[in-house]
């Protein structure tokens, strides 16, 4: 008879177990490959659908803004931007916008994200006016951080151009905040509907609503076709700015013929289903007491920061 060794235990195969350099902080081993600037588009592309995906999320939420009607939304957001426009220091636009501040936390947004989303692009924007005028060549006045001199003159920031830049950021910052908070805590189709009671011409809706809608179906059509793209071309590596212009150049027209075609079979389908051009929702709006106690509130807010405004620059 034959002896019957016995079976050693199965081992672990050696490159599952076996250890990869890896790529060291100061980046000394290995090449890193830079991102195709298409992946880097559609990427930001797909975070403004999540953020307006989560948009709807908030609008859905129990808050205080959110159980308002849409048509009173939108006359205190124009009574709020009226005040705002017409407040010229800086104390008083501090106290409107602590009072955005205040109806995001009671309408249960997050305050840190609120806060972020609204002063992450006012340096973009505004800092552009707002940094020139800070200086004595634009805006003479007392300077208080002398910099330089220009044929024995003095060159630096004033006082009157440290107070027109911080006006004019605030100004800023109140009403992108106010329309921010009136915009995540109010559904689309509750918004147009809303301006289109308070008489706002019908095209204008119209192409609105069309167009918030198009922005969505040409982002996942172009994430289709590239993704297409990607999945016939497996193991090229050939993914340099030279291919990705050529990839952008030949699907730009592929894209305005889908979109052609796309728009007038919407049109069609909305047109046999009774659309008018008027946006509908299911719930009837009604306006509540609470929405009248809201509008009359807003307005003796407004009429307040308006008073104290012109008592502050007396």
């Amino acid at each position: 008879m034959t002896a019957v060794l016995p079976k050693e235990p199965a081992a672990t195969p050696r490159w599952l177990v076996q250890g990869e350099l890896a790529l060291c902080p100061c980046g000394c081993i290995g090449k890193r490959k830079k991102g195709s600037f298409i992946e880097k588009t559609l990427s930001g592309a797909s975070n403004v659908m999540r953020q307006a995906m989560f948009g709807e999320e908030v609008a859905a939420q129990d808050g205080v803004l959110q159980r308002l009607d849409a048509r009173v939304k939108v006359v205190s957001l124009v009574v709020l931007l009226v005040a705002t426009a017409l407040v010229h220091t800086i104390p008083a636009l501090i106290v409107i916008y602590l009072s955005t501040v205040a109806l995001a936390a009671v309408s249960k947004l997050s305050i840190g994200w609120f806060v972020k989303r609204v002063w992450l692009f006012i340096p973009i924007f505004t800092g552009l006016i707002a940094i020139p005028a800070m200086f004595s060549f634009i805006t003479p006045g007392t300077i208080v951080l002398p910099l330089w001199t220009w044929h024995g003159h003095p060159v630096g920031i004033t006082e009157q151009g440290l107070r027109t830049a911080g006006l004019l950021v605030m100004r800023v910052a109140c009403s992108v905040s106010v329309v921010v908070l009136f915009t995540l805590t109010t559904p689309w189709n509750r918004m147009l509907a809303g301006l289109r009671a308070l008489f706002v011409p019908k095209i204008f809706i119209l192409i609105i609503g069309m167009a918030y809608r198009y922005i969505f179906l040409l982002l996942n059509a172009v994430t289709d076709m590239y993704t297409a793209r990607k999945a016939r071309a497996v193991g090229n590596k050939n993914d340099d700015v030279k291919e990705g212009q050529r990839f952008v150049t030949a699907t730009a027209g592929a894209l305005f013929g889908k979109a052609h075609v796309l728009s007038d079979e919407v049109h069609q389908a909305m047109v046999s289903r009774g659309y008018t051009g008027d946006a509908k929702t299911l719930q009837q709006p009604t306006v509540t007491p609470a929405d009248v106690v809201f509008v009359i509130g807003v307005v003796i807010f407004s009429l307040i920061a308006l008073g104290g405004d012109r008592l502050l620059a007396a």
